[in-house]
């Protein structure tokens, strides 16, 4: 696989231990600030909403750049707005720095994915976007763990400083290696809006946002869940997060090499695996060593990064950048729907023993959008173009059967 979509996955990694380095920096700050932890996990929320919001602004600002360049603009603005919030003297101002950092976040994926995609062979290239994506799945791994230990042994602002590093390192990754992209076809912005209005593109977004709100309607709350449930204790925890963090990456790297070969039966065969997967979970749920197993299978939901991506980006191949960072904005509105569905479930009194049952009632509402109305969508739009090379690369003439 090529250097230069390696370059790309670091930037990556650098860019997911942002996101997720704060939730275990949150007793530090909230006492290094004076505010409460309730306040202080705003700055979680903050960033998920300007992941969604800022993503598609920022496409449409750096739209006459070349993808490198775009690329480039991004990492810089990742920077610059972690080295704020290093040096934030109010936690007012750590929020705005954080939502700053976070405009870079949606629309940096989408772009890399499309040129991960464009840098490969073919038949490579829902693998590369799997790659390109890996980072943000080793930071659940190393980069969480990671940043929240140098947090706690030197203060958490040095965290901070650690990823501002790290981007710089990507940041000259992707300018020594990462090739010059043709700009010939670059759609205007008013034009590529008119482009993912088209209906397999609206409801591929659709069907991210289902997946993202079952997956997270029960791992927002996974850590309350397996010493509640299971009851495990509270250090071990960090193994439960360990095998989902796990599970994440494998399933992105297998759902990247099925995608290659057939993208929609990919991702309808994945979300009927997580279907059982959830229904086995709240079975075995009072035993830790089969929750530890179920977590795992459970992130291999990443599965249906890459072929998702893929069905979108190829079906608005005239506005592939704003389609691939419309996609990343609707898996966090789905980040955001799956913690408020859970939050939903335990305020209705139903334990967090029932959460897994949320995440099969999504995942099959899921299917049945993914399995009717996106084929639909899908073999409409393969009618209207005649057999073209877009209808070859989703799977190579079939739907996944």
């Amino acid at each position: 696989m090529s250097i230069a979509v390696l370059a790309l996955a670091l930037a990556a990694f650098g860019i997911g231990s942002a996101e997720l380095v704060i939730q275990g920096l949150l007793p530090e700050i909230s006492a290094d600030f004076g505010v409460s932890i309730p306040t202080t996990g705003l700055l979680v929320t903050g960033y998920a909403l300007g992941v969604a919001v800022g993503g598609p602004i920022m496409v449409i600002l750096v739209n006459r750049l070349s993808r490198k360049a775009a690329l480039l603009a991004l990492m810089g603005l990742f920077i610059v707005g972690n080295v704020f919030c290093a040096i934030a003297p109010m936690f007012g101002l750590l929020m705005c720095a954080r939502v700053i950092t976070s405009f870079c976040h949606g629309s940096f994926f989408g772009l890399a994915a499309v040129v991960a995609a464009s840098i490969v062979a073919e038949d490579r290239r829902a693998s590369a976007v799997s790659l390109a994506f890996s980072g943000l799945t080793v930071a659940n791994i190393l980069g969480l763990p990671g940043g929240t230990a140098l947090g706690h042994a030197v203060g958490w602002r040095w965290t901070f400083w650690a990823v501002a590093f790290i981007g710089v390192v990507g940041i000259g990754g992707i300018s020594a290696f990462l090739p010059r992209t043709a700009d010939a076809g670059r759609a205007t912005v008013a034009h590529e809006l008119r482009v993912v209005r088209e209906p397999q593109v609206l409801i591929g977004l659709l069907v991210a946002v289902l997946i993202t709100t079952a997956a997270f309607s029960f791992f927002t709350y996974v850590a309350p869940f397996v010493i509640e449930v299971p009851g495990v204790s509270a250090q071990t925890v960090p193994w439960f997060l360990l095998a989902y963090g796990i599970g994440g990456t494998v399933g992105l790297f297998v759902g990247g090499r099925l995608a290659d070969l057939k993208r929609v039966a990919t991702l309808i065969g994945t979300l009927a695996f997580l279907v059982l997967v959830y229904i086995v979970t709240f079975l075995v749920e009072r035993s830790p060593g089969l929750v530890w197993v179920s977590i795992f299978l459970v992130a291999t939901g990443f599965a249906t990064v890459p072929p998702l991506q893929m069905i979108v980006v190829t079906a608005a191949k005239e506005a592939p950048n704003l389609a691939s960072t419309l996609l990343q904005s609707a898996f966090n509105t789905g980040i955001s729907a799956g913690s408020l569905a859970g939050g939903a479930a335990l305020w209705l009194g139903l334990g967090y023993g029932y959460l897994p049952l949320v995440g099969v009632a999504v995942f099959t509402l899921a299917l049945g959008v993914a399995r009717f109305p996106l084929v639909w969508a899908i073999r409409s739009a393969a009618a209207r173009s005649s057999g073209t090379s877009s209808w070859r690369l989703l799977g190579g003439g079939g739907t996944g059967s």
